[in-house]
């Protein structure tokens, strides 16, 4: 799936951002099946996938990497899946808690689908072994384009998530060489598309 995007690292945020949300809503449902399929069976990969106990994941939305057949495993195995939720009252951070079953989801304020709030209080500390991380683009040091509200980079410096791998998801067109970064910005320890582990 990698294109022209690579080109556009030294453009302003804002226009990079729109170019790959263009890019991402414009794969075929088969090319979004397909990358989402490559993407899992890599983290399935990972010796530390196959032993952690409790981790940390999204609920994808707009065309981002699906990986509930993931959430749908660690619920299997009886793991403590976390998942964050936007508080509506203050933009830019979320609490995490723990959801363990799909039933206890439900759409939050972006439409996103996170834990209940009256079945699923927040976790005191979020110590996850792994936290499965989304993003618009990644580059090859680490960093990561978000949306811009900053919900993850606050999460990621937090001093509860030192010990926890990180892994940034998305397609393989994510991925470019280098992204404009500010010094607040938190880089993931492996990035993860349908085309390589990439550890940076």
């Amino acid at each position: 799936m990698r294109d022209t995007v690579a080109v556009m690292v030294n453009i302003d945020k804002k226009a990079l951002r729109a170019k790959l949300f263009e890019k991402r809503a414009g794969l075929s449902p088969e090319q979004r099946l397909e990358g989402s399929r490559g993407v899992i069976e890599l983290i399935r990969s990972l010796a530390e996938w196959k032993t952690a106990s409790e981790v940390l994941i999204y609920w994808p939305i707009k065309g981002e990497v699906d990986v509930r057949p993931l959430t749908t495993e660690l619920w299997q195995r009886g793991c403590k899946v976390l998942m964050p939720r936007c508080r509506p009252d203050a933009f830019g951070e979320m609490d995490i808690a723990c959801a363990s079953c799909e039933d206890e989801l439900t759409p939050g304020p972006f439409t996103i689908m996170e834990p209940d709030v009256e079945k699923c209080p927040p976790v005191g500390t979020c110590s996850p072994d792994i936290a499965l991380v989304p993003g618009v683009c990644f580059d090859r040091r680490g960093y990561r384009l978000g949306f811009g509200g900053g919900y993850y980079d606050r999460l990621l410096a937090s001093k509860e998530m030192k010990d926890t791998l990180t892994i940034g998801i998305g397609y393989d067109f994510q991925l470019v060489k280098e992204l404009p970064i500010q010094p607040w910005d938190m880089p993931v320890d492996i990035v993860c598309t349908e085309e390589e582990l990439w550890h940076p």
